[in-house]
């Protein structure tokens, strides 16, 4: 959670999007209006959200009320609009590909549901937490624990009718056809999931089946380990109190937020990389 907050990670994402921020437009009929909020603030408030998961009114704040609340939604809305969290993830995941590159030899796709207590689009009865609402998200993970796509839904939405909607997801980026094996839990057991998968050009499955356990044997464990590796993305982004307690109440929003999430996270990696082979 620490590293949005870390200097060097933060400054990494901001060069990565200030150049594709819209042009703001004055449309002001006299012209005479507050000077307009620099960017670099709302990004920063936008972090803090994502971090803290604290309310606009408490960010502004924690701002020293050099932004407002609202200036902050509506820089955040704008951006959405212009599609710039979409291009912070789809760049973050294509620069960690050419330097590390993805290991899709074995790909985990699992399921994780946080609370939603304002409601909104996307949400709905929690079956795990006395009906309160809640939201969920479906992702897909790469050997290494990168999320390659998801998908978010409500959180009394089974993990197995997400299953569809992240597939496309994970067809749209381009990936599905690099992907070798894909690994899931024994929720997923049944002939249908294996119907879509095999629909879907994937052969090489590895499910746990309805009731068992995996055998002792060094082969199984390391399969099992394999399908842990999702289970350490929810575990990074549930690490974020905006995704962990959603008070956003659009779909858009929480979507945004997984995107700035996973690109700390890859650029968090990177930024590893480099200062572990960096000379001293």
């Amino acid at each position: 959670m620490t590293r949005a907050m870390d200097p060097e990670v933060s400054d990494a994402i901001w060069a990565a999007i200030e150049p594709i921020l819209p042009t703001p437009t004055d449309d002001h009929p006299l012209g005479c209006h507050n000077p307009r909020v620099p960017d670099r603030i709302c990004f920063r408030a936008i972090v803090i959200r994502l971090v803290t998961g604290a309310s606009w009114v408490d960010i502004e704040a924690m701002m020293d009320f050099v932004v407002s609340d609202t200036t902050m939604r509506a820089r955040r809305d704008e951006w959405i609009a212009a599609g710039v969290f979409n291009h912070l993830e789809v760049e973050a995941r294509a620069g960690y590909d050419r330097i590390l590159q993805l290991d899709l030899d074995v790909v985990a796709v699992d399921a994780s549901m946080h609370k939603a207590p304002c409601g909104g689009e996307g949400t709905g009865p929690s079956p795990v937490d006395r009906a309160k609402l809640g939201w969920k998200w479906s992702v897909a993970s790469e050997r290494a624990g990168i999320p390659i796509a998801w998908a978010i839904d409500g959180a009394n939405r089974n993990d197995v009718a997400l299953l569809e909607p992240t597939l496309d997801a994970i067809a749209a980026t381009g990936l599905l056809p690099d992907i070798a094996t894909m690994t899931l839990d024994r929720g997923y057991d049944s002939d249908a999931v294996r119907a879509r998968l095999h629909d879907r050009g994937l052969f090489d499955l590895d499910i746990q089946r309805r009731g068992t356990k995996p055998s002792p044997g060094a082969a199984q464990r390391l399969t099992l380990g394999l399908r842990w590796i999702v289970e350490a993305t929810n575990t990074w982004w549930s690490n974020y109190g905006q995704l962990r307690r959603s008070t956003d109440r659009k779909v858009r929003h929480r979507h945004a937020a997984l995107q700035l999430a996973t690109a700390v996270l890859i650029v968090g990696r990177l930024l590893d990389y480099r200062n572990r082979w960096s000379p001293h």
